[in-house]
């Protein structure tokens, strides 16, 4: 058996942090009463606020805002972009988000079947940019927390994923080595060439089946396909 620690991700990858984050947009955009500004749509008030979570993630990774900044700024940027007086944006908002969120359990398909085929046979990891407090509250929403052995977070690192100090952390904390690890994750920057960077094979998880060029050891599109690679 050439692996023994498998490294997965979390959003994205386990946890359906779309699927979540929609449902969750949707309780406060009525919670809010948002509609009566009558210039835009849930539907608009989702991918509005998806697009401008993204570009800030992007800015979190490459360490040019702090973690406060993303939480303070995301839903600000989102209303008034929509037309909302800035000064109309509800205060409180941003922090019903974040505690609401974690606590929705939606996952992939195959995951608590795949992870519990998997747990007697491997060292299971997590290895997350989310934060401490926010992934230990969506593991245990979502059932996962006992099928893990370490979970390796950012801020337990001090590092963000794609830096190789990152995988170095979590390969030291669980006594891995790089050829005995597997990374899997939907992410080709963070996951995939972070992993690669620190000599560690990688499973792409590409449900959506996007093209790519990059040279990855392996490349998914269901998580019930990772049982025929081990």
């Amino acid at each position: 058996m050439k692996y023994r620690h498998l490294f997965f991700d979390l959003d994205h990858t386990l946890w359906d942090f779309e699927t979540n984050a929609d449902e969750t947009l949707r309780e406060l955009f009525l919670t809010h009463k948002l509609a009566r500004y009558g210039s835009f749509t849930v539907e608009q008030f989702i991918s509005v606020y998806s697009d401008i979570n993204t570009a800030l993630w992007r800015l979190y990774q490459a360490n040019k805002i702090t973690q406060q900044q993303l939480r303070a700024v995301r839903f600000v940027r989102t209303l008034t972009r929509l037309g909302v007086p800035e000064e109309e944006v509800p205060i409180t908002i941003s922090a019903e988000f974040t505690d609401i969120l974690p606590r929705k359990s939606a996952v992939f398909p195959h995951t608590h079947e795949l992870l519990g085929y998997l747990k007697p046979k491997y060292n299971l990891h997590l290895i997350t940019n989310g934060f401490n407090d926010i992934q230990a509250i969506k593991l245990a929403s979502s059932g996962l927390t006992d099928y893990f052995q370490e979970i390796i977070t950012s801020e337990h690192s001090g590092h963000l994923k794609p830096d190789p100090r990152m995988f170095q952390h979590a390969l030291a904390r669980t006594g891995a080595t790089a050829p005995e690890s597997l990374m899997i994750g939907d992410n080709l920057e963070c996951d995939v060439l972070g992993a690669y960077n620190a000599g560690i094979d990688q499973v792409y998880f590409n449900p959506a089946k996007r093209g790519h060029r990059m040279q990855i050891t392996y490349e998914i599109s269901c998580l019930s396909e990772l049982r025929a690679l081990l």
